[in-house]
């Protein structure tokens, strides 16, 4: 019988929902991303950028509106470059080649770091400006008294979006859906609206466009000209910012990956292009004007219904702009996928802590989850949820990535140039999207550095510093661990220093004495432990059971085959194990398992050796490091003394040996 669900586990059951099996053979089926339902999650965020990024650009250009149409058609050429050139990257690393993969394996490890650190801080903004656009689309229906509200407002939405994202990916999609139709419904019609109504009028807007340049040249010249219209561009350059979400959220979506990922960004491309560069026209068409309290497209909305009556105007209005709001926590979505696996990566390649791998029951990243979701209230606690402010910190990041990968891809087809046909067309491609991100890069830091940007290169800086320190601890360790190592050949092919034992088949003893030695592995700190055991209790066991969890994490939960190899691993391992003490007369087995929890699997599993072997005792190995520090504690795990606690409850006594790595 199933001992009762303690109150904990079954308000997390409510909340979070109910563990699921990574053994499932359907897992993989049930939580990949269709091409539609990936475009909600991962394109949402440039989608939506429409919502700001438009009117940020016209805003600055002030007095010259009509210098948008150039703006416009940047914008329109700089997302079919970067998609382009981003559906290379797909398919040359299919299972999955965000910014960080790309710089670390086509430049260097720490230019891939570099590209990870920018990568997760424009994430934590993703969040932070999505919601906090979204929050000021709904304060644009109420009444001016209650902006107040509007930050507590904005860091609730973060809070629902934190735990519908430790739920799961497609859950925290699948509700979205029909607003997200609404959206596209409702700009395309305001758009078709405003171009068929005007008409009569587009000879007016091309001939207010010539003198609208004539009269800005004369009075602030061309270079002036130009310096306004790269500076509204770079203001708006927050519209670029999804497209790289396809390429690192490759491992959640439907097989054929690399099929749904171009469908995924095909679709982007377009309706991103076409509300982006159809909001711009309307603007001029409806000759719009920043209002307080309000933002731009409420205004253009507002104008372009004032003639229908005033029920069918505020409902149209109403409903278009919670389509805005709850698009723009839909877009908070790609930092809340993007962000976490990019972390993972990282944590796997030891720049930042491992536990940041670690999958949760629902087989979420929750630690990531957390780190982004907690990041963004705190970024927007200290801006107060300010748009204009967010919006300079903003898209810095995610082109110094942009340009990294880039950079990666130029240099690959150089160097493939006589084993790929048509290298040149590809080299073209993504050279073209080097020039251009490294010149909206340099625009952008120059235009907004003195206006806050410097803030984000700053926290991005220190996050690389971080990123090195950690990095470099992890070096040393590995450095002193070199020794233990050194145990794996001594162990198979020499003798241990064991009394005499009977040759032949040992002999099975459920009662005698047992030790049952939790391992990670075939390796040194295993061995250390072993020959610790040996030492100090000599003959006193007969039997020796080793109990081995391969843990699923980030990095390997990418497949069914992936989750067969971990554990015809863990088999393997515990196997060499048996055979070696087998060879010296004892009694040996090995226990192995997979899970995301490996305290739960371990205790799961101890249980039942326990009931075989009712005269054991349980053993673990702890790394000693030379010293002990605030450091050492964050970036290794404690599972074995996590272990024993859990075993302590049961019943079942465990031992804790040290292993000195000095």
């Amino acid at each position: 019988m199933e001992p009762k669900p303690t109150l904990n586990k079954t308000l997390k059951n409510i909340i979070i929902g109910k563990s699921r099996s990574p053994k499932d053979a359907t897992i993989f089926h049930k939580l990949s991303l269709v091409a539609f339902f990936a475009w909600v999650g991962l394109g949402a965020d440039g989608l939506s950028s429409s919502c700001y990024g438009p009117q940020e650009a016209f805003i600055a250009l002030g007095k010259h509106p009509y210098l948008g149409i150039f703006v416009g058609i940047g914008t329109v050429l700089t997302i079919f470059v970067i998609s382009a050139s981003y559906s290379q990257i797909v398919e040359l690393f299919p299972t999955g080649g965000g910014g960080y993969f790309v710089a670390s394996k086509l430049l260097s490890p720490k230019l891939g770091m570099l590209s990870g650190c920018a990568l997760l801080i424009d994430y934590v903004l993703t969040i932070t400006v999505s919601i906090a656009s979204g929050a000021d689309a709904v304060c644009s229906l109420l009444p001016p008294h209650w902006q107040v509200y509007k930050l507590y407002f904005a860091l609730g939405v973060v809070a629902v979006m934190i735990l519908l994202n430790m739920r799961g990916v497609k859950e925290s999609v699948l509700p979205l859906v029909p607003i997200f139709l609404i959206f596209l419904a409702t700009h395309i019609f305001i758009i078709f609206y405003a171009l068929f109504t005007h008409l009569p009028n587009l000879q007016e807007v091309v001939t207010s466009t010539s003198k609208d340049i004539h009269s800005s040249v004369s009075e602030i010249g061309f270079f002036g000209v130009a310096f306004l219209i790269l500076r509204a561009y770079s203001m708006g350059a927050g519209t670029y910012t999804g497209i790289e979400a396809v390429s690192n959220g490759i491992p959640v979506l439907r097989e054929p990956k690399v099929e749904t990922a171009r469908h995924t960004m095909r679709y982007m491309a377009f309706s991103l292009a076409f509300i982006v560069m159809g909001l711009m026209l309307a603007y001029l068409l409806f000759k719009v004007t920043p209002q307080l309290g309000k933002t731009l497209n409420a205004v253009l909305f507002e104008r372009a219904t004032q003639s229908w009556g005033k029920n069918l105007s505020i409902t149209f209005v109403f409903v278009t702009l919670i389509s805005e709001a709850t698009l723009l926590f839909v877009a908070a979505q790609t930092g809340f996928l993007g962000g976490p696996r990019v972390l993972a990566n990282m944590s796997m390649d030891r720049w930042f802590p491992t536990k940041f791998s670690a999958l949760s029951d629902r087989l979420v990243t929750h630690n990531g989850i957390l780190i982004m979701g907690g990041s963004a209230m705190v970024l927007m606690a200290l801006t107060k949820g300010s748009v204009g402010f967010l919006v300079v910190l903003y898209s810095i990041n995610v082109f110094i990535t942009f340009a990294l990968s880039q950079s990666g891809m130029v240099r690959h087809w150089w160097d493939s140039r006589f084993k790929v046909k048509a290298w040149f067309k590809k080299l073209l491609i993504n050279g073209i999207g080097l020039v251009l991100t490294i010149f909206i890069l340099v625009s952008m830091i120059i235009f907004k550095f003195f206006e806050g940007g410097w803030i984000t290169l700053l926290i991005t800086g220190a996050l690389v510093t971080v990123a090195l320190l950690i990095k470099r601890h992890y070096n040393n360790v590995m450095t002193l661990l070199h020794r233990l190592n050194e145990l794996v050949d001594r162990a198979e092919f020499s003798q241990l220093d064991t009394p005499a034992q009977t040759t032949g088949q040992p002999s099975f003893d459920p009662s005698a004495k047992t030790a049952i030695l939790l391992v990670s592995g075939f390796n040194g700190t295993g061995l250390h432990t072993l020959f610790n055991v040996i030492k100090m209790f000599g003959g006193v066991f007969k039997n020796f059971i080793f109990v081995e969890i391969g843990v699923i994490d980030a990095g390997n939960f990418k497949g069914a085959q992936e989750v067969e190899h971990l554990q015809t691993q863990v088999k393997s391992d515990v196997d060499r194990y048996v055979k070696l003490m087998n060879k010296q007369g004892f009694y040996a087995e090995g226990v192995s398992e997979v899970g995301v929890d490996a305290i739960d699997e371990i205790a799961q599993l101890a249980m039942k050796a326990y009931e075989r072997f009712p005269n054991s005792v349980f053993f673990g190995g702890k790394l000693i490091f030379p010293q002990d520090s605030f450091l050492l504690r964050l970036l290794h795990n404690h599972i074995v003394f996590a272990v024993q606690k859990k075993l302590y409850r049961q019943g079942i006594p465990m031992v804790i040996l040290p292993i000195r790595v000095y």
